[in-house]
């Protein structure tokens, strides 16, 4: 299907849109009316630089408060609309916008409503324009899709159709399936939006929530489907009103809107055909997703002081420093399955590293690279440029929408993985032999979002490595209010859990000024928080407090409760009594990093967000000292 994208869903001049949104590689675009009354170019060169582009313009928009009208205002309402239809021309778009009234005067009469709509159907038949009626959520006496189609079907003029927009429905709690009634004919264009699950005035909803496919709580693809299902064969078109998009990068967020789309049609393409006899559309899957097998690694980049408090902290924990990269400064560090790369040069930008310790690699394990990097590439995934030797294993990355470099590993086949033949012994003066008792892997890793990119950055993950969203859990800190959001595969693949600040500025807020760490996964926490305390780690202190809330709420026996307390071990249970988990914490490394180490007890599948606060609360205090 075709892609469009409202100019309302981008910052920055028309001009701006327009090129952001070709960028990406939309076919169309919706005209905002504001846009081109505040652009210095005249309608036709707006036309011309469309064109050039690649762009149709696809729709203009709105058109306010015509119908259910007295006589005197309807006069001026068709003047008014003759000045647009003849604008309209020479922009080169063929259909308007109409919403329904939504002032205090508006009559409640269908007759007259559908007259005057039939009357306003003529005089742009005359100008080769359509009429797409759309019934606003908020609309004075037509707030329904199905009173909108009365008054379309009541009219009956073949210039005048609906406009179905999945907000204005949705966010009713209208039923969609009656949609499949409507002759395809008559659904002259679709808009879509998807919107967090609020409980508020639907106006402000609307114009400050919006948020793209798959990043809200609306059924967008059910949607959809009773849409084509009537035999619609129009572009899907977003219109989608967010304070953040308004503020942000346009090339950014039109790559975020056409990832959305491009997401939505392969969900559609996966469905049950549209019942025969109706018009249909050619619907493009995606390549298929694969879930990753795993982390092959994770990459912290850090010098001096920083690095070499990595160093000691891992091998605290039981890592050994076993090779070296052969062109690069990069050190492998291993215990068990779980490996991290110890970087002294940001891999993004390729010279030393002088900045703050932070996660700047992903290295997932999949079994077709190639696949996951085509589905990449459908996605909007940047291709990140990498130095590299010839003789090196050509691995493919992608930069996800914080900066973080996502590889591709293959699996090895049972075997070594690829990559690692680009890794050779370190010099031995350098080696910590390691030990201790064991680590099963990388358990999950926390990267804290900026916070324009929070849902973008969720969409991207899921997209592209077929991993599961949870439910955003917003937590307490000293600092204001967290979300967080876990991104999980299933059977044991990856899990990513994305933070953002609420707050959206101040010293912390972005990912260079977040938080970020790495959880380690073990099968026995007191033997390994024992081993790392005996080789020099010191685990962050829990406050004593903690413990005495601890004995109130659970039944742990007395003497378990004083181990933990010793060793700063923290615990939570699932609230139906199941599994377990007990986890511990390091302090901040040059105030930006951290390591966990978790143990999961029968199938516990959260992450401590009960104990998130006490976490928070001490590594301020500590960072403050």
């Amino acid at each position: 299907m075709r892609h469009s994208i409202a100019t309302v869903c981008l910052s920055g001049t028309l001009e701006e849109k327009l090129r952001a949104a070709a960028g990406v590689g939309f076919d169309g675009v919706e005209v905002f009316e504001n846009d081109l009354v505040a652009s210095p170019l005249r309608p036709r060169e707006i036309r011309a630089l469309a064109e050039d582009l690649g762009l149709t313009i696809d729709l203009y928009q709105p058109f306010r408060d015509f119908e259910g009208v007295d006589d005197a205002t309807l006069a001026a309402n068709l003047r008014r609309a003759e000045a647009k239809f003849s604008l309209m021309v020479e922009l080169g778009a063929d259909t308007v916008l109409v919403c329904s009234n939504a002032t205090a005067s508006a009559i409640d009469d269908d007759a007259r409503a559908a007259a005057q709509l039939r009357l306003l159907a003529e005089a742009a038949e005359g100008y080769g324009v359509r009429v797409a009626y759309e019934a606003l959520a908020w609309g004075t006496r037509v707030s329904t899709y199905r009173r909108s189609w009365e008054l379309v079907r009541r009219a009956d003029h073949p210039s005048l159709g609906l406009c179905l927009d999945s907000f204005h429905i949705l966010s009713r709690g209208d039923d969609p399936a009656g949609i499949r009634d409507i002759p395809g004919e008559k659904l002259f264009f679709l808009q879509l939006a998807d919107a967090p699950r609020l409980s508020m005035d639907v106006l402000q909803w609307s114009r400050h929530h919006r948020c793209f496919p798959g990043q809200g709580g609306f059924d967008l693809a059910g949607f959809t489907g009773h849409v084509l299902a009537a035999g619609y064969t129009g572009p899907l078109s977003l219109e989608v009103f967010n304070d953040v998009f308004r503020a942000a990068d346009p090339g950014r967020t039109a790559a975020d809107a056409r990832r959305s789309l491009t997401v939505l049609e392969d969900g559609l393409a996966r469905r049950d055909a549209p019942p025969r006899g109706r018009p249909s559309v050619t619907l493009t899957r995606l390549p298929e997703p694969q879930t990753p097998r795993g982390f092959g690694f994770v990459e912290v980049a850090a010098a001096g002081e920083t690095a070499a408090g990595i160093r000691s902290l891992l091998a605290a924990l039981g890592f050994a420093h076993t090779r070296d990269h052969r062109s690069k400064p990069v050190q492998l560090w291993e215990h068990g399955p779980a490996r991290v790369l110890l970087n002294a040069a940001d891999p993004r930008l390729g010279h030393t590293w002088d900045g703050a310790a932070s996660v700047t690699a992903l290295g997932l394990v999949l079994d077709s690279p190639e696949r996951s990097a085509a589905r990449a590439e459908r996605l909007c995934a940047p291709v990140l440029a990498r130095r590299h030797d010839p003789s090196e294993t050509p691995l493919r990355a992608v930069a996800a929408p914080d900066g973080t470099a996502v590889f591709l590993c293959p699996s090895g086949d049972g075997g070594e993985e690829p990559w690692l033949s680009d890794f050779s012994a370190p010099a031995v003066a350098d080696v910590h032999p390691g030990g201790g008792p064991a680590l099963t892997g990388i358990d999950h890793v926390g990267l804290h979002q900026p916070f324009a990119h929070f849902d973008e950055a969720s969409l991207f993950y899921t997209a592209l490595l077929g991993l599961s969203p949870g439910e955003s859990t917003e937590l307490a800190s000293p600092e204001g209010l967290i979300r967080s959001r876990a991104l999980a595969g299933a059977d044991g693949g990856p899990r990513i859990a994305l933070n953002v600040s609420l707050i959206g500025d101040g010293p912390r807020a972005g990912t260079a000024g977040g938080v970020q760490h790495i959880a380690l996964a073990c099968e026995d926490i007191i033997a390994v928080a024992e081993a790392a305390v005996a080789a020099g780690l010191r685990t962050l202190p829990v406050p004593d407090n903690y413990y005495d809330d601890l004995a109130a709420r659970t039944d742990l026996p007395p003497h378990r409760r004083e181990h933990m307390r010793r060793l700063n071990i923290l615990h939570d249970r699932e609230p139906d009594g199941g599994g377990e988990f007990l986890h511990f914490f390091t302090p901040l490394l040059d105030g930006h990093l951290f390591f966990e180490v978790v143990q999961r007890v029968e199938g516990y599948a959260g992450y401590g967000a009960r104990n998130t606060p006490v976490r928070l609360a001490v590594h301020r205090t500590e960072r403050a000292a």
